[in-house]
């Protein structure tokens, strides 16, 4: 559940994770460098941090989502994993897209 000791309303929230899922099909679509993927992850871990808090499961999940390791933790089908394995970039950022979505979906039933 989001902390609510944040200035911003749940539609804010999800307002402001919306951007961010644009912005991963933005990345995706152009092969972004390293350095935008820095820059997109530091800024999602941020906004994580900002509506749940530092010890929030969604942190630690965003971090192996990065790495292509969280499949169990995004619930991502078997199938989209097996598909993906030898791809670990795009595996990488389908998980993340993924929690993306979740979270969103969290904050949309609010």
């Amino acid at each position: 559940m989001p902390k609510n000791t944040t200035k911003f309303s749940p539609q804010q929230r999800a307002d402001r994770f919306r951007g961010q899922r644009d912005k991963i099909e933005g990345l995706s679509h152009a092969q972004a460098s390293p350095a935008a993927w820095a820059a997109f992850d530091a800024e999602t871990e941020q906004l994580l941090r900002d509506t749940y808090g530092e010890a929030h499961q969604y942190l630690e999940a965003y971090a192996y989502a990065c790495m292509g390791e969280a499949e169990a933790l995004v619930n991502m089908p078997e199938s989209a994993q097996e598909s993906l394995s030898e791809d670990l970039p795009q595996k990488a950022f389908q998980q993340r897209r993924q929690l993306l979505n979740a979270v969103l979906a969290e904050l949309e039933a609010l």
